[in-house]
C-alpha cells in the first residue's frame, strides 16, 4: 500500500438502476419538497409501514406483508432524495434512517419466525427459525460491515445481496407466491438471502483486508470517508 486513495469500488446490483429511479420518481420528490415534506417523516413513515408489514407476517397474511415490505423500500428511497433536493439533509438523517432501517429488519425477520412457529412443532418449522436467525445475521452483518469500513475511510460496497437486493426479493417474492406450495417458495427465498447476506458481509470483510492491510490507523492519507447510502 502507498496510502493513495483507492478507487472507490463499482456499485453492482440494483444501486447501478438508482438514477433511472431518480428520474422516474422525480416529479413526486419536488412536490413533496414543495409540500414541506421533512425527510424523517418519511423515514418514520417507512419504518412503521415495514413494521406493520412484520406483522403481517406474523398473522399469515403474506403477499400484503410483501406489499407493506416494498412499499417500505419505495419510501425508504424517497427520504433520501427529499433531503437532498430540499438541502435537508444531515448527520443525524443519515444515522436515523440507517438505524431504522436496521430495526425494521429485525421485525421483518421476527415476523418469519413466527409465522413459521405459529402451528406449533413440525420439524421443517423449526429449521427454518434457524435459517431466519442466519438470515437476520448476514443481513445485519452486511450493514455492519459497511459502516465499519466507512468509519475507517473506505466506502466498501461490494457484494450482491445489499439492503436493496433484501427488500426485492422478500417483498416481491412475498407479494408474488405468498404461502404458495405450501411456503416452499418463501421458503427457498429466505434460504437465499441468508446464505448470499453472509457470502457478502465474507466479500466485504475480504475487500477490506486488500485495500486497509498496512494502512495504519492514523494514514493521514487514508480514503476520504464517502457518502454513506442504503447497505
Amino acid at each position: 500500500m502507498n496510502g493513495q486513495p483507492e478507487a472507490k469500488p463499482r456499485e453492482g446490483g440494483l444501486k447501478g438502476l438508482r438514477w433511472p429511479v431518480y428520474a422516474i420518481i422525480e416529479p413526486l420528490t419536488q412536490w413533496l419538497v414543495r409540500r414541506g415534506v421533512h425527510p424523517n417523516a418519511i423515514t418514520t413513515l417507512g419504518f412503521a409501514v415495514t413494521v406493520v408489514a412484520g406483522w403481517l407476517y406474523s398473522v399469515d397474511h403474506v403477499r400484503t406483508a410483501g406489499f407493506m415490505v416494498l412499499l417500505g423500500g419505495l419510501l425508504d428511497i424517497f427520504d433520501g432524495r427529499v433531503a437532498r433536493v430540499s438541502g435537508l439533509a444531515s448527520k443525524f438523517g443519515d444515522f436515523y434512517d440507517s438505524t431504522l432501517d436496521r430495526i425494521s429488519e429485525i421485525v421483518m425477520y421476527i415476523g418469519f419466525m413466527t409465522l413459521y412457529n405459529r402451528y406449533g412443532a413440525q420439524m421443517a418449522d423449526v429449521w427454518m427459525t434457524y435459517v431466519i436467525a442466519i438470515a437476520l445475521a448476514g443481513s445485519l452483518m452486511v450493514s455492519y460491515t459497511r459502516a465499519k469500513a466507512e468509519a475507517l475511510g473506505f466506502d466498501c460496497s461490494v457484494g450482491l445481496m445489499q439492503r436493496a437486493e433484501r427488500i426485492v426479493l422478500l417483498g416481491l417474492g412475498s407479494l408474488v407466491f405468498g404461502l404458495a406450495w405450501n411456503g416452499a417458495v418463501l421458503s427457498v427465498l429466505i434460504i437465499a438471502v441468508a446464505v448470499l447476506t453472509n457470502i457478502t458481509a465474507v466479500q466485504r470483510i475480504v475487500w477490506v483486508y486488500r485495500h486497509g492491510t498496512g494502512v495504519p490507523l492514523d494514514d493521514s492519507n487514508r480514503p476520504d470517508q464517502q457518502q454513506r447510502g442504503m447497505a
